[in-house]
């Protein structure tokens, strides 16, 4: 005699519409993957293989001897430029382009211009942040934005209305502020799009202590490793920042990107 616990259960049928709904989840979590990767890649050309933020002269009065030196100013960096000044600016920036909100969007671009002291430290950030409004225009087509969710359209279209300001000359567009807008169109999470930026800033610093031939390859990609922790700490303790928390405070490093303006011998633009 067969009895119900000898009986196998059926198996559910498929739900034709949450294969799909799947489906589409990973797609979109490849694509927002992929997009942080070539953001954060130094193949972008956005100019910032052109920038060492003071490195340059760091490196010629000789005050960066070995690779301990070099880690720990990078560390300096982050933990006073990058993450309570830039980081603030790309999460606010992010949250505004959610949000819809070009006013509070331009406030952050502005504020950022105002806390940014040397010279070619903005001028680096600004042209580079117009550089990847001007690239992705040329390069990146809406097809993706379009039938998604409505905060990723609102993105796109803040994208849009950010851009024109920027042609028009009504916004510095620092670098952080370009990266946080385009970051959240393209489906990055705050977080996600913070740990982006500060990753592709060290590896620019360190790219760029290796083209001015002090480091060789094995040494560079040791100090990135022992950097991670950093990079983390920083983006985590600053995502969730207001914008009036905004701040920079590396006097050495803002006299060393003011002299490197005068220098004589120069290989970067900052």
């Amino acid at each position: 005699m067969t009895t119900d616990r000898n009986v196998d259960p059926e198996p559910p049928e498929p739900n034709a519409d949450s294969d799909r709904t799947l489906d589409s989840d990973r797609i979109s979590d490849a694509s927002a993957f992929l997009s942080a990767l070539r953001l954060s890649d130094s193949f972008l050309p956005v100019g910032g293989y052109t920038a060492s933020y003071g490195l340059e002269q760091y490196i010629n009065e000789d005050r960066i001897e070995d690779g301990d030196d070099l880690r720990e100013l990078i560390a300096a960096y982050l933990r006073r430029v990058v993450g309570p000044c830039e980081t603030v600016a790309l999460a606010n920036a992010h949250a505004a382009s959610a949000a819809g909100d070009l006013e509070a969007l331009l406030a952050v671009d502005e504020r950022l211009h105002a806390v940014t002291m040397p010279r070619e430290f903005r001028e680096s950030s600004t042209k580079a942040g117009a550089k990847l409004c001007e690239l992705l225009a040329e390069t990146d087509t809406k097809d993706g934005a379009e039938g998604s969710d409505e905060t990723e359209s609102d993105g796109s279209d803040l994208e849009s209305a950010f851009a024109d300001a920027v042609a028009a000359d009504e916004t510095p567009c620092h670098y952080p502020v370009a990266f946080g807008v385009v970051a959240q169109a393209r489906g990055l999470s705050r977080r996600e799009a913070c740990l982006a930026h500060a990753h592709s800033f060290v590896t620019g610093l360190l790219g760029a202590a290796q083209r001015l031939g002090r480091f060789g390859h094995t040494e560079i990609q040791s100090a990135l490793a022992a950097l991670e922790p950093a990079i983390t700490a920083v983006c985590e303790r600053h995502v969730d920042d207001e914008p009036d928390a905004m701040v920079s405070f590396a006097p050495l490093a803002e006299i060393m990107g003011m002299r490197h303006e005068r220098a004589g011998r120069r290989l970067f633009m900052s």
